[in-house]
């Protein structure tokens, strides 16, 4: 009898070990995931025109001619409006 308590007793401490051992691993596996950061491959647009690619400075102003032309296209010719701008000094 006493070899059968010796035994449960040792299945206990046993199994009771395992058991803290796999709480504290289950612990260790709760960690955060790694943070990426993603960087784009161009900066930002910018809001603003660059110097000299679309506003030429102060004193320029937009003079703009609209007119309309043929289109030819596959269900028959149609009219669209086009228009061309250039910058001109001083005037509005």
């Amino acid at each position: 009898m006493r070899a059968v308590f010796l035994v449960a007793v040792a299945m206990a401490g046993v199994v009771g070990g395992t058991l803290t051992a796999l709480a504290q691993s289950s612990d260790t596996l709760r960690r955060n995931p790694p943070r990426v950061i993603i960087t784009p491959k161009q900066p930002a647009a910018d809001p603003y025109p660059k110097a000299g690619a679309a506003f030429p400075g102060p004193g320029y102003v937009r003079d703009c001619v609209a007119f309309y032309v043929e289109d030819p296209r596959p269900s028959g010719t149609v009219i669209v409006p086009r228009q061309r701008c250039q910058w001109v000094r001083g005037h509005s």
